[in-house]
């Protein structure tokens, strides 16, 4: 009887919460004119690895990024992240451009090898390391700047990784909450917004299964859904690290940062693809977010994983359990979410034969397809779907009990080899995903900031610097590393002036004039009279006209 109450309750819950938003409904295409609510908070974000470069400097311990792209054939074009935008030694300059464009925000991630070299507290404690990270949070509140820091944006100290087993090993859970307790002890008193992990689905996934990312595991059908599962536990207890030892002193937030595509069924009146989609988000950011939300792993996660490892002849799921004092534990280990989103795709039901293996992407038994019609300008993966922004905002808002949401990552690559300033469809990536995120809080969606992906163009993980996210142009070639704006940068701010989109003319006067500036600076980088390095168009013979534009 109890089993069925509560089914039926479910049920009602979610019908009634549904109810606010028309899931049916296909305007795709209508723009809203309208502002975000006072306080809503406009940032920009990077992470350690990806911008810092100074790799091996003032007492830095090797990372498994680091040891990753110093391997042959993991990167393209075997680039790594040595030097990369040098923010190490840049603070000053960067947070200039983030004035310039009156950013409420900023977030960034630690390195926990550049604070501990080995990633164990007992070993040593790099104080060199832990005072840039002051230096950074200083200057950003000089400058009426908050700090948003991620603790752990990938780039586990390799000492743990080749002792241990790095995400596989259980005692990661201890280790990483030792860093955390440093972190809050030594920035506590200025940071008030924390982010234990970025994206833990790559992490696992890419880390553990495919091998694409470092630590390059190809453990398949095993290795990432272990990896996430000391990950949750793991979030979990710096959550209560936090919420025990420091929040009465310090009165700050810990969330995390969960990465989601949005997966919309291809036919809407078929209950297969109803439910290949539903399963589609409840194993990319159901798998993190329904434990932490409500204690454990999403249902269709435990079927799914556990009829399959029962058809392998295997006695258990390969899908690890909580006990029931872990659920308890993991569950509402959250102040905020912080949401990732780039792309949507269209899911079908596809089932995959046993005889191909047992893996990751298997077990969920869908495909995912795209319109050929979407924009797609840089990374093969990123479609602009605007649309899909709003539904996936709605689908947390119903599953999760609508929690407090901040936008941590947001934005569109270019993969081109020459200098292009006059980024038109990153202008309209922004306006119309921005544009979504202001519908969505209309519906009752609870997204308290936006941070655009990312301030500077960087190291782009196993694609090494062939896409760029940046709102400022960095250029790689010259060793100072110069930034130079990109159109979107008036976009932007002119967004966060107006905290957002008052009327038509209006904004579409803000593009003309974006347009208008990035086309001079372009003529000055073709003349040379910006230093600025093009031969690497001829090195990979490519070219793209109208590159200047």
């Amino acid at each position: 009887y109890w089993a069925n109450a509560c089914h039926v309750l479910v049920l009602v819950l979610c019908l009634s919460a549904a109810e606010d938003f028309d899931w049916s409904a296909n305007n795709h295409d209508s723009f809203y004119y309208g502002t975000f609510p006072n306080g809503f908070s406009w940032g920009a974000g990077s992470s350690a690895y990806q911008t810092e470069g100074a790799w091996d400097k003032d007492g830095k311990g090797l990372s498994i990024w680091d040891v990753f792209t110093h391997k042959k054939g993991k990167t393209f074009l075997n680039d790594t992240g040595d030097s990369s935008c040098e923010g190490y030694y840049k603070i000053k300059d960067d947070i200039s451009l983030m004035k310039e464009l009156n950013l409420n925000h900023y977030r960034f991630s630690i390195s926990w090898p550049r604070i501990m070299p080995t990633g164990i507290r007992s070993d040593h404690v790099n104080e060199k390391g832990v005072n840039y990270y002051n230096a950074l949070i200083d200057e950003l509140l000089e400058h009426n700047i908050t700090p948003i820091v991620t603790l752990y944006h990938w780039d586990l100290p390799q000492v743990l990784q080749e002792k241990y087993g790095g995400w596989q090993n259980i005692s990661m859970i201890n280790y990483f909450n030792d860093f955390a307790n440093l972190c809050f002890e030594r920035y506590g008193d200025r940071v008030k917004y924390w982010i234990t992990f970025n994206n833990p689905w790559s992490v696992a996934v890419e880390g553990y299964e495919t091998g694409e990312h470092a630590p390059g595991l190809k453990l398949r059908g095993t290795g990432a859904y272990r990896a996430a599962h000391h990950i949750i536990k793991a979030h979990a207890k710096v959550w209560h690290t936090y919420d025990t030892q420091w929040r009465n002193k310090q009165r700050g937030m810990v969330g995390i940062s969960l990465s989601g595509d949005w997966g919309e069924p291809v036919d809407i009146t078929n209950q297969k693809d109803i439910e290949a989609a539903e399963r589609y988000v409840q194993f990319y950011i159901g798998w993190f977010a329904t434990p932490i939300f409500h204690g454990d792993y999403p249902q269709v996660m435990k079927d799914f994983i556990g009829r399959k490892s029962a058809q392998q002849g295997l006695g258990t799921s390969r899908l690890p359990t909580f006990s029931s004092q872990e659920k308890s534990y993991i569950k509402g280990t959250s102040d905020f979410l912080g949401v990732g989103h780039f792309t949507t795709h269209y899911i079908t039901q596809k089932s995959f034969p046993s005889s191909r293996g047992y893996t990751y992407f298997s077990d969920w038994d869908v495909a995912e397809l795209v319109d050929p019609r979407w924009p797609d300008p840089g990374s093969e993966w990123l479609y602009s779907v605007p649309w899909g922004f709003r539904r996936l905002l709605n689908f947390i808002k119903t599953q999760y009990g609508n929690p407090m949401i901040y936008i941590t990552e947001n934005g569109v690559s270019e993969k081109m080899m020459c200098t292009e300033l006059c980024d038109d469809w990153r202008i309209q990536y922004y306006k119309a995903y921005i544009n979504e995120m202001l519908k969505a809080i209309r519906d009752g969606v609870n997204v308290k900031g936006y941070t655009a992906w990312s301030l500077l163009d960087k190291f782009e993980w196993d694609e090494g610097y062939s896409e760029r996210f940046g709102l400022y142009y960095v250029d790689f070639r010259n060793k100072n590393k110069p930034r130079y704006p990109k159109a979107s940068v008036q976009f932007y701010k002119r967004i966060i002036r107006s905290n957002g989109f008052p009327n038509q003319r209006e904004v579409e006067n803000w593009r003309r004039k974006a347009t208008e500036t990035c086309s001079t600076s372009n003529q000055l980088l073709a003349a040379g009279q910006w230093t600025i390095d093009l031969n690497l168009v001829e090195e990979l013979g490519q070219t793209r006209k109208n590159s200047i534009c």
